[in-house]
């Protein structure tokens, strides 16, 4: 089904760039979420369908909601929400973790999400349709060292998400969850604080997926029929078993 209006977080980069990519050139209106107003502005003329742009931080609880509900009329029935917008800070054991990451992480991957999910859900269940895909981890299927709270933090994701498929089962909502791998974006720059050095060592060795890959999965969750909800989707690139196991021979 085409002309569906999509609110994507976190679009600005990655895999929300590309996904935004994908989705227009399938003929659905979007709503183009970041912090990053010049990059949204540069995607947004990019794109071949009907969009709009709404600059804010998913961390900020009145900034989200008086951002979406600015929206106007033609894009206020928001079809589909995918909470694609989230971070990793550091890469240490907990006992030397610095908090400030800890609590980056927290307030963007679990409460952001929260935010912006409560924000749209009335008009969903009130129209007894719509769809939520959160974009998870493999981290919050299967802890690694020195992943702590990145990997709880993705973990309340994939739980949030189970909770909120069995919320909206009576008002015809579908609810999903993607959990990638390792997918080669600037992800692993803001991780290791821009030591792009260390950030290319993650990729060394194998292929990571792209995030026109992921792009391509959340399309398909989209375009299924209506009957069929894609509950909870692991993608991996094929030289990764696990959150931690690599082939990393090529």
């Amino acid at each position: 089904m085409k002309n569906k209006i999509i609110l994507i977080t976190g679009a600005s980069s990655g895999i929300g760039w590309s996904t935004a990519k994908l989705l227009s050139s399938e003929g659905h209106h979007l709503i183009l979420c970041g912090r990053n107003k010049k990059k949204l502005t540069k995607l947004s003329r990019e794109l071949s369908s009907k969009n709009h742009i709404l600059t804010f931080d998913v961390k900020n609880k009145s900034d989200v909601f008086n951002s979406i509900s600015s929206l106007p009329i033609k894009f206020k029935k928001i079809d589909v929400l995918i909470n694609n917008a989230g971070n990793a800070h550091g890469l240490d054991f907990a006992h030397e973790s610095n908090i400030s990451d800890w609590e980056e992480m927290i307030d963007t991957n679990v409460k952001g999400v929260l935010y912006v999910t409560k924000e749209i859900l009335n008009n969903m269940v009130e129209r007894k349709s719509g769809q939520i895909i959160n974009v998870g981890s493999i981290a919050g299927k299967e802890s690694y060292p020195k992943g702590n709270v990145y990997c709880a933090s993705k973990a309340a994701v994939d739980k949030f998400t189970e909770g909120l498929r069995l919320d909206l089962n009576p008002f015809g909502i579908r609810v999903s969850a993607i959990h990638p791998g390792l997918v080669e974006t600037n992800f692993s720059n803001v991780r290791f604080k821009g030591n792009k050095e260390k950030a290319k060592k993650i990729y060394d060795g194998f292929k990571p997926l792209s995030s026109k890959d992921v792009a391509h999965c959340i399309s398909y969750m989209i375009n299924t029929p209506q009957h069929v909800n894609i509950a909870d989707c692991t993608i991996l690139p094929t030289d990764q078993a696990g959150a931690y196991v690599l082939n990393k021979s090529n």
